[in-house]
Order: structure tokens, then sequence, then C-alpha cells
């Protein structure tokens, strides 16, 4: 079984995905087109923006919607160790410096003190991830401190396509967004692309620049730092056919893992926190202190799993002689502990009863 069967959704909607694209290459359209404007206002109706702005894919959306906030080489923005390097990847292109912050222990997301502690030890911008799905709980809070205090605050929304808090959709409290459509995720298209969302028309202006080479028009180059990242007229076709059901795919995901909440009894393994309509369940995490003798017991039983994430930003080899001060205690623990089971909309009965048998036959 796999962690994530994409040849179940692709045979499920081969007829739709041919016309789809069948429909493009009629047009003559393949950059910048109809379809790129149809998508970006449909995705940013959805997340409740007055903007959206496709790009080639969510580490540029991060770097380029950075960049539009006024983040540069001087800045110190505060951003988690235990999300896959991805912001840190976009700092570093910047030349910006990480301010590491610390997460809570159930949630897997940072929080409001956390912020705090980063914005007094320096950072002037900060970066919140909505990890695995769930909602940051203290976005709101979070986006309220920012703003008082004049920080320009980024959501990574990667992983969080349509989670709420409060009923307003993740993507909508900060002063940017930025989002992934990477196969995997929750609303994705079949290759790489991105997205910054916003309501400020100036940042979204500036991000239309730096993703075709600083144009203010055609040739004429008024911005630097600027690149070629665009969306391709398939991928924004594709995206628009799979947005409508984003929301329901998200329901089955919220179905698998109440299965796996009731199912799995193993007291060696520790279930996440189930939410609502504040959790997408992009991925579902357990914790063990054993995981690795779990992981491969479920390999022998054909059985699927990953780790996401094993090595903290901090601790990367290219970080390390810099940031190998840094404690983050959680963090660091959760490296060690967290394993990611299947779940995907497409899972059958069968396969999610066979997860279940498999973790609660898990002897070390």
């Amino acid at each position: 079984m796999l962690i994530n069967d994409l040849s179940v959704r692709l045979t499920q909607n081969h007829d739709l995905i041919t016309q789809t694209i069948g429909s493009v290459l009629s047009s003559g359209w393949i950059i910048l087109g109809p379809k790129v404007t149809q998508f970006e206002s449909e995705f940013a109706s959805y997340i409740g923006a007055q903007h959206c702005v496709s790009l080639a894919n969510r580490t540029d959306a991060i770097e380029l919607g950075l960049k539009a906030l006024g983040v540069n080489p001087k800045s110190k923005v505060a951003t988690v160790a235990n999300a896959g390097m991805y912001t840190t990847t976009a700092l570093l292109a910047i030349g910006a410096q990480p301010v590491f912050m610390d997460v809570d222990s159930n949630t897997k997301n940072t929080n409001l003190q956390h912020v705090k502690h980063a914005v007094a030890n320096g950072a002037n911008a900060v970066v919140i991830t909505h990890l695995y799905g769930l909602a940051t709980p203290d976005i709101q809070e979070i986006a309220a401190f920012c703003q008082a205090n004049s920080i320009p605050l980024l959501e990574d929304c990667a992983q969080a396509h349509g989670a709420k808090i409060n009923g307003k959709t993740v993507g909508s409290f900060g002063d940017a967004a930025s989002f992934s459509f990477y196969p995997t995720k929750n609303l994705g298209a079949l290759g790489d692309g991105g997205a910054v969302v916003t309501n400020n028309a100036e940042i979204a202006n500036t991000v239309k620049q730096l993703r075709q080479y600083g144009w203010s028009v055609k040739y004429h180059v008024d911005l630097a730092g600027a690149r070629n990242s665009r969306l391709d007229e398939i991928q924004a076709a594709l995206l628009s056919l799979f947005l409508p059901s984003l929301d329901s795919n998200n329901e089955k995901r919220r179905q698998i893992a109440k299965a796996y909440k009731e199912g799995i009894t193993n007291p060696l393994v520790n279930l996440p926190v189930l939410g609502q309509e504040n959790d997408v369940v992009h991925l579902y995490i357990v914790r063990s202190t054993n995981r690795d003798a779990l992981k491969s017991h479920l390999k022998d039983l054909n059985i699927a799993s990953d780790v996401h994430y094993p090595i903290p930003d901090h601790q990367q080899k290219i970080l390390s002689p810099q940031f190998g001060h840094v404690q983050l205690p959680i963090t660091q623990q959760l490296a060690t502990e967290v394993l990611t089971l299947p779940c995907y909309p497409e899972m059958t009965q069968e396969q999610i009863e066979m997860v279940i048998a498999g973790v609660n036959s898990w002897k070390p």
C-alpha cells in the first residue's frame, strides 16, 4: 500500500482530465492565459481574499511573497524548524536570517508565546506554517500581535488548503499566504505549482512583477530580485477542475482520521488530536518513541509510511555550524518520534482497516 496512491485519482478522473487538457491545447494559450486568470479568481474567492498570484511552485511563493512584504538580506524572520526546510530554503535564497521557533507538542504548530519570544530576539517578520493540515490554533492572536507591532506576517498554507478557524480560511489572516499545488497536496495539480494569496493589491502587484523578470511592462525591468516563476495553463485548468471537490475530499480525510482514532488501540502509539473545520488532515501523523521499529513493521506488512520530518532545520548540515547552539526541545523530540500513515481521499475501507490492524499488531 502506498502512502498516497495518485494513480487512483488519475484513473477516476481520467476522462475529465483528458478533456481539460484538450481544451487548453485547443485554445493555443500555454502560459498566463485565461485558465490562469480563472483559477486565480476562483482560488482567491475560495480563500476569502482579494488576490491570488499563481507561481511555478510553493518555495517561490514563500520567497517572492516575503520579498513583496519587504523581507531583505537584513531581515530576521521567525519560522519553525519542523517543516522540512522549505521556508528556510526561501529565506536563504533571499539572504535573510531565520529565527527558529519551537512548537506545541500536541498541535506540532507554533503559538503566540513562541512568536513573541522570536520578536523579542530580533525577528522583524514572521512565517506561520499550518503544518500537517491543522490550522495553527493561535493564528488570529498571532495576526493581531503582528499587526499591532507592524510586523509582516506570511502564512504558509502548503498543507492546509481549506482549513478554517472560526469559519475563516487559513491564508486570509496574514498580510499574505503561500500555497503549494504539488500533486499530493489536498489541492494538487499534475505537476509543480504554487501561489501567493493576499488582500493587499500592492503586494499582489509586486508578486506579479517578481514572477516575470521584474517587468513593469513587457521587457521593462523595474524590480530587482525577480525570476521566471509562472503556473502554466494546463496546471491552472486542472486546479480549477479539482477545486470544487476540495472540501468533500477534506471531509474524507477527516473520516479516515476518525477511523484511525477509533481503531488504533496500540498503547505504544500516540495519536494526534482530531479537529474538524480547523483540520484538513493533509498528513496523518502518529508518534512513537520506537518510531523506526514501527516503520519497519509496517513495511514488512507492505504498508508504506514516512517521516515528516526527520531533521529539524537548525540541525541540517548547511546550518548546524551557525545554529548548532539553538535548542528547540519539542521540535527535536518530534523529529525522533513522528511517523506518517497513509491518508488520502481515495483510500478504501479495506485499506483503512489494513493500516489499523498493522499498527495494532506491532509489538517491539
